[in-house]
Order: C-alpha cells, then sequence, then structure tokens
C-alpha cells in the first residue's frame, strides 16, 4: 500500500513538473522578451585556486556568451538586440547532484527533479530568473580533462564542469554557449561515441568545398572538424555559429 501510494505520488510530481516544462517552453520560444541567464559559479574541487578565480570573477566575465547570442539572432532575423541577458549570481558552497551513470528511465526522471529541487533550494539570485548555469570550476593543474556538462531544457537547468584559470575562460564560455541552448531544446549533434561532429547538421558550413578543413564549429556540434575522423575545440566563440538545425529547435528559425 505504501510503496503504490508512494509511486502515485512520484507519478503526480513529474506529469505537475511536466506541465510547468511544457508552459515555459512555449513561452520561451516565443521570443518576445529578452531571457535572463544567470551563471552561479560553484567551486568544483575545494581548491584554493578553484576559489581564486571565482572571487575574480565580474559581471562581464560571461559577455562574451551574450554577444554571440545576439550576433546568431540577428543572423536569423531575430528581432531582439538581446536576446539572452548574462548575469553572475554569488558563489553557492553546495555541489548539486550527480546524475546516474546509468539506471532506468525513472532513475534519471527523479535525478532530474532532485537537481530542480536543489536548483530552487540554491537560487541566491535576487531577481527574475529564466535559465539557471551552475558553473563549477576546477583547478586544472590536477583536472586535465573534466566530466561532461549537461543542459535541460526542463527547469531550463545547465550544469558547467569550468577550468578555473583565465587562460581557458573564452573555451569556458564555448561549453556554458553550448549548454545553455540545451536548455531552450537545441540537441547535441555528433556521435557520442567519438565525440566528431555528424554531417550536415554538427558542420558549420556543410556546403564547403573542399568539406575539410572546416574553419568553425556548429555550437552543438561542439568541434571543428578537420578532416575525417578528427577535429578540434574552438578557441572562443568567434570560430563558433549556431546552424540552422539548433536556430530551428530554438524557435529562431521557422519551417523544415
Amino acid at each position: 500500500m505504501f510503496k503504490a501510494l508512494r509511486i502515485t505520488f512520484l507519478l503526480v510530481l513529474l506529469l505537475l513538473a511536466a506541465g510547468h516544462t511544457w508552459l515555459t517552453r512555449l513561452r520561451t520560444i516565443a521570443w518576445d522578451i529578452p531571457l535572463t541567464a544567470v551563471v552561479y559559479p560553484i567551486n568544483g574541487d575545494g581548491s584554493a585556486i578553484a576559489d581564486r578565480y571565482i572571487s575574480g570573477l565580474r559581471p562581464d566575465a560571461f559577455e562574451p556568451v551574450g554577444r554571440f547570442l545576439a550576433q546568431e539572432g540577428e543572423a536569423y532575423g531575430l528581432s531582439l538586440a538581446e536576446p539572452v541577458r548574462i548575469e553572475l549570481a554569488g558563489k553557492l558552497s553546495e555541489l548539486p547532484p550527480d546524475p546516474p551513470r546509468s539506471g532506468s528511465i525513472l532513475q534519471i526522471m527523479l535525478w532530474s527533479l532532485r537537481l530542480r529541487w536543489w536548483a530552487w533550494r540554491n537560487d541566491n539570485y535576487q531577481g527574475p530568473v529564466n535559465i539557471k548555469l551552475f558553473v563549477l570550476f576546477y583547478d586544472p593543474a590536477t583536472h586535465r580533462s573534466l566530466d561532461h556538462s549537461l543542459g535541460l531544457e526542463k527547469g531550463q537547468i545547465g550544469v558547467v564542469k569550468a577550468f578555473g584559470d583565465w587562460r581557458d575562460a573564452a573555451r569556458n564560455n564555448v561549453v556554458i554557449a553550448h549548454e545553455l541552448l540545451h536548455t531552450l531544446g537545441a540537441s547535441d549533434k555528433y556521435d557520442p561515441a567519438n565525440q566528431l561532429p555528424l554531417f550536415p547538421d554538427g558542420y558549420a558550413e556543410p556546403e564547403r568545398n573542399p568539406l575539410h578543413p572546416q574553419e568553425l564549429a556548429e555550437l552543438m556540434g561542439g568541434l571543428i572538424p578537420l578532416q575525417d575522423g578528427k577535429a578540434l575545440m574552438p578557441d572562443s566563440l568567434g570560430q563558433v555559429l549556431i546552424g540552422p538545425a539548433s536556430a530551428r529547435e530554438i524557435g529562431w528559425l521557422k519551417g523544415n
């Protein structure tokens, strides 16, 4: 009996969350007012290096992301001069819940609910928020690679793994922009088996002749394809664009 009540309660929560997500999605892709995306910095590894980096952050550290989205939106005829405004919140001390490494659909859904609950409890930003980007910074001397970042359309929450070094700031912004687009409904356009961009949607210039090397990365493709089986991480958003498939998914481009 108790188990049945517990499952019923969870299903009701999931239905309510789904309804809220659907309404939020409709409001978001209308693009009639600017959205506010807030970056919440977190010390991901407890290091002094990450702490020092977070202490030195200023609100304009993430302005390149906003400028990039404005530039790309203009290319698709978006009327908003500033489609997404990037703001900076205060440092958080609590880490978000880790996603399940593997598990059932129910376990993943429950983790998604836990993350949304955690995000609500740890929101220290004074003002309205459309998109929450929790950015975990790590000492690059002890973390040569980082786990995958993620962005959820449900709840419009991103959890970004980034390096706490100013030399990596421009690349961090590429990852932040990628996960931000996930929260707006854009899908990955790379092969998860090898991380290589998928042709044609994962290519910035699929009509280029010769096809390789490409000079730019499609944001959701992630990398700049140099040749078959080889691709390079862009150094900054100056080497990135949003392709038609991604623009269509976030409501910037209509039709097929």
